[in-house]
């Protein structure tokens, strides 16, 4: 469908006669303790869910009708209804009762069942604003997923347009990118847990070592580029991991998940969960160990998250954070295409390693200081490292000589505040709802890179002293400073259409303080050259983001949505200070600016359809990737820096299909079909190389497809998804074959399907499947650094088995 098509749809839909929306709201309590219930989910009988009470119990949505019947449901307390009369905006308060019996696992998982898979987020939530986004929320506990391994390409299925690095079999590291942003550690998106920063340095090196245990999420929201005005300037928006939350009945619950699988994978999650009068706390350990599927591949992972909670009352709530990760694989090298068609799960690296320490700690105050005004104060930080070693050449076929190995050390130190007050009010009788904050962040990293030892295993140690003459040799402090301001504003123009200004400055201050030695040998290895080059750098600057989000809705279950947002992208620490034989950094690389948007439809069609159809554009200016340059000695290098203005455009859409409903099934039943189609088309503009204007842009597959069926009967679940990705590039110069460090060239098309089953009997939960059944060989990702360079291929056919026991 071409754009004018989607502007004639929109002029169409702001032409529907309007009608009068009432406002419903109320607070739900507990008839035995007469404390307010959190997630109680409030539905009209007719359209579906409405809204789900916060934890002050407190709920509020819109409607047209003057007559509603409204459900008032919760897991563990009775189901209640009312029938009202609306004429004018109307409080509705329910207490409701605890469950008499006490509900099997089984009745749980029924009572707690959703149509869809896949949400959406509302105008306001908490104290954010995302009126007029794209917005996409996975419900983790529905997804038929491999929760043990975080697999990635199952969980995120439903978000369309999402690229995936496939190239480990435990889900370690999360690596996702979208509309032709590098997948690579989920750099190019702002990531958060809890609402909070989780990445090494959001500015400076804003790479995601770290990633949830999927077992521990309540869901996943992503935010597309629009996101850029409240969470920072990154292209690809927002992606939050909100974890799961005490069970508010119990005062304690024990929850153990067990997973065998192929290639040794163990792993073990338990978690603690409950609420005693005013305290609240979750927490789990998640264990994970196996070989993986190619030689050199083992791996051993260990992960703590705890969260504790304290009501002082109705209005005010104090909560704490700690997540402390830390894991050590092994690296088993990259592989030219060479060796990819030999062998694809071959290694010739026996002495790579990788190893991560992950602290994050965060304090959040909410208090409501009236029904219209809510106020959070979020402080976080972070105290981490990330250590790679090993051997690396830019010819990765040739056999480790077992000397000296690179060794590159990482150390993280941040920590920063985050402000957010949120208001509601009337503007010439209109609702209007005001967003304004403030983050302060401030960060002190360290990074060294220098000879490692001659040894097999993973000794993080330096031996400058025994190999005084190593070439690549570097020492900086890279201090990072941020202040930022954002506000954004929700005006209703009319009942149905609202306009949502926002605004964000920025002021980033990047510092570099260190040197890197040149040191060139003969032959014999006797120094002919050697030179230590002081690189110090300041680099202040300060702008403003402007953006504007538009929302039409006619009814509740239908939205016509539209934004626009500028963009802004540094420079990390590793596109300057790293020093890699596969590729060389132009000196002068510098930020990426541009701006994205959106226009689309969403909505549900009588709980048969859930459906978001859309259409955008992501516009670069100075494009950070590679290209393949000639050197005055005439070999041929490949080179990072700003290639060129680039543009990428295209029609993103997902359609999930409630065959139970259609079909006319029996409650016994759950019956779904989902598809998930993203087609883009991208260029550069402009270019200063020669060759690059013209051609696509990298990370950009033309089609991007994910499909599956998903059927329960009672108390079994069966899913099947079936994945494709056309054929891809990785540099601007659109190399098609690879290099002999395997770091340019494409990346072939691909398709995997997956299958998953699941039992559930009283308190045991079985969960099992075949990820790629077709046993297919092939690879999403071409590394520059570790753990290649070159190709690092995806899983062969695996199989995993889960069994769950809840108490």
């Amino acid at each position: 469908m071409k754009l004018k098509d989607f502007k004639i749809v929109l002029i169409l839909l702001l032409s529907i006669t309007s009608h009068a929306q009432y406002k419903i709201s109320g607070k739900v309590t507990n008839a035995s303790t007469n404390q307010p219930v959190n997630q109680v989910e409030v539905y009209d009988k007719v359209s579906g869910l409405r809204a789900t009470t916060n934890a002050l119990g407190f709920y509020e949505f819109e409607t047209e009708k003057k007559n509603i019947t409204l459900v008032f449901f919760s897991y563990e307390f009775d189901v209640t209804e009312t029938t009202v009369t609306i004429s004018e905006n109307t409080e509705i308060d329910m207490v409701i009762n605890p469950l008499a019996v006490k509900l099997s696992e089984v009745e749980i998982s029924t009572r707690k069942a959703k149509v869809f898979e896949l949400s959406r987020l509302r105008d306001v939530e908490g104290t954010a604003i995302y009126a007029g986004k794209k917005t996409e929320v996975i419900l983790v506990e529905q997804s038929m997923a491999n929760l043990a391994s975080n697999n990635a390409r199952q969980l995120y299925s439903q978000v369309a347009g999402l690229n995936i690095y496939q190239n480990d079999d435990a889900g370690l590291q999360l690596n996702i990118g979208g509309r032709g942003l590098d997948p690579n550690r989920t750099a190019n998106f702002n990531t958060r847990q809890n609402g909070y920063d989780i990445s090494a340095d959001v500015l400076g090196y804003p790479e995601s070592y770290y990633t949830p245990a999927s077992e521990g999420l309540k869901e996943i929201q992503v935010i597309r580029g629009a996101a850029s005005l409240q969470y920072g300037t990154q292209f690809g928006g927002l992606i939050n991991f909100k974890m799961k939350e005490s069970n508010p009945n119990k005062a304690i619950e024990l929850i153990t998940r067990n997973t065998l699988g192929s290639n040794g994978l163990y792993t073990n999650f338990t978690s603690l969960s409950g609420t005693k009068d005013k305290f609240s706390y979750y927490t789990y350990f998640n264990y994970k160990k196996g070989d993986g599927f190619r030689p050199n591949s083992e791996f051993e992972s260990k992960n703590l998250f705890v969260h504790l909670g304290y009501a002082f009352n109705d209005k005010t709530k104090l909560t704490g954070d700690v997540t402390y990760m830390r894991y050590l694989a092994q690296q088993a090298g990259g592989l030219t295409d060479i060796m990819f068609e030999e062998d694809p799960y071959q290694s010739n690296r026996a002495r790579n390693w990788f190893q991560v320490d992950w602290l994050l700690y965060n304090i959040k105050l909410a208090h409501e200081f009236s029904e219209k005004t809510n106020f959070t104060l979020n402080f976080f930080g972070l105290k981490a490292s990330r250590i790679a070693l090993g051997f690396r050449t830019n010819r990765v076929d040739q056999i480790d000589p077992g000397a000296e190995r690179d060794l590159i050390k990482g150390d993280f130190k941040n920590f920063g505040f985050e402000t957010r007050l949120l208001s509601k009010y009337k503007v010439a009788e209109k609702d209007a709802t005001f967003l304004i904050g403030a983050k302060f962040y401030k960060a002190d990293n360290y990074q060294q890179q220098g000879p490692g030892s001659d040894g097999m295993g993973p000794d993080f140690n330096f031996y400058t002293e025994e190999y005084p003459n190593y070439s690549n040799q570097s020492q900086f402090d890279l201090p990072n400073f941020n202040i930022a301001i954002f506000g954004e504003n929700i005006f209703y123009v009319t009942d149905k259409f609202s306009v949502t200004p926002g605004f964000r400055f920025e002021y980033i201050r990047t510092q570099s303080e260190g040197f890197y030695k040149n040191i060139n040998t003969d032959a014999a290895g006797n120094v002919i050259f050697e030179e230590t080059v002081e690189d110090n750098r300041d680099f202040d600057r300060s702008f403003v983001l402007l953006g504007l989000g538009l929302s039409y809705k006619p009814t509740v279950s239908f939205e016509a949505y539209g934004n626009i947002s500028q963009n802004y992208r540094s420079v990390t620490f590793s596109d300057i200070n790293i020093i890699n034989p596969a590729f060389a950094i132009n000196p002068n690389i510098t930020d990426e600016k541009g701006f994205t948007a959106d226009l689309g439809i969403r909505g549900n069609y009588k709980s048969i359809l859930s459906y978001d159809l859309g259409v955008f554009g992501l516009f670069y200016n100075g494009r950070i990737g590679f290209v393949q340059k000639v050197q005055s000695d005439n070999s041929i290098k490949n080179e990072r820096g700003n290639v060129g203005d680039a543009v990428m455009y295209g029609v993103e859409s997902l359609f999930d299909f409630n065959l139970k409903k259609i079909f006319n099934l029996s409650n016994d039943f759950s019956f779904n079909y989902f598809i998930n189609t993203s087609i883009i088309n991208s260029e550069y503009t402009e270019s200063e190389t020669l060759g690059v204007k013209g051609n696509k842009v990298e990370f950009v597959p033309d089609l991007n497809l994910k499909t599956g069926l998903k059927f329960g009967y009672k108390d079994l679940l069966a899913s099947v998804q079936y994945t494709y990705l056309s054929q891809q590039f990785t540099d601007a110069s659109n190399a098609v074959g690879g290099n002999i460090s395997g770091v340019i060239g494409e990346i072939p098309s691909y398709d995997v399907l997956d299958v998953s089953l699941a039992y559930t009997y009283k308190r045991f939960k079985l969960e099992t499947g075949i990820n790629n059944l077709l046993n297919n060989a092939y690879f999403t990702r071409r590394a520059t650094g570790y753990p290649g360079p070159g190709i690092i291929p995806s899983a062969p056919r695996n199989w995993y088995t889960t069994l769950q026991i809840k108490i």
